[in-house]
């Protein structure tokens, strides 16, 4: 199952390691197996893992590319990774047998968006272009694999469960009416709301 978690600041005066960490342990049940961390200060990034397709630290994330250009942060599957690798024709090693170096591979070969299109299976990602200083967040097409994200303070937070943000000491969860209306109505609530203010 695997979940991730995340957090993108401009305050590089901060340090929010700690509040990471206390994110990502929310989601120690999604990835007993493993935890991991990436940071520059300015992007964090968290990942809790179950390992499936490699059993291996060559599996571990978040994954950094072999360029370095790239850091992912990634849960789900693509079903197809192994046909995928066969577009890679220039690359004749690899670390391990897991779809995240896959996934990794194909984006510094084709770029973020040329490779989602490629892509199937059910996902949740978070990349961080060091070049280009972007972060991208993108799910599945069916929304399969959860992703919520906030920003608070100017400061942007996502995580695989909503109950991540609960760590966040300066945040206070507002429940959004919005969205118990709409639950009421419809007995869910419809993307991109959720129960919490400010969270979708």
């Amino acid at each position: 199952m695997c979940g991730i978690a995340g957090i993108v600041t401009n305050e590089l005066n901060k340090n929010y390691s700690n509040l990471l960490v206390k994110m990502t342990n929310k989601l120690s049940h999604r990835g007993p197996d493993a935890d991991g961390y990436w940071t520059d200060r300015k992007v964090y990034f968290g990942h809790r893992r179950l390992s499936i397709l490699d059993l291996s630290d060559n599996g571990s994330q978040p994954m950094v590319s072999k360029t370095s250009r790239y850091i992912i942060t990634f849960n789900g599957e693509i079903y197809n990774h192994l046909e995928l690798r066969k577009f890679l024709i220039n690359k004749k090693e690899w670390r391990g047998n897991s779809d995240t170096e896959t996934v990794l591979e194909m984006i510094e070969n084709y770029g973020v968006r040329e490779s989602l299109s490629f892509f199937e299976g059910m996902f949740a990602i978070a990349i961080y272009d060091k070049k280009k200083n972007i972060i991208y967040l993108s799910r599945d097409r069916a929304g399969e694999k959860p992703l919520y994200y906030g920003f608070f303070n100017e400061n942007l937070f996502f995580s695989s469960e909503i109950n991540s943000f609960e760590e966040i000491d300066f945040l206070k969860l507002e429940v959004c009416n919005e969205s118990v209306n709409y639950y009421f109505k419809y007995n869910y609530i419809p993307s991109p709301l959720t129960i919490y203010k400010n969270i979708f």
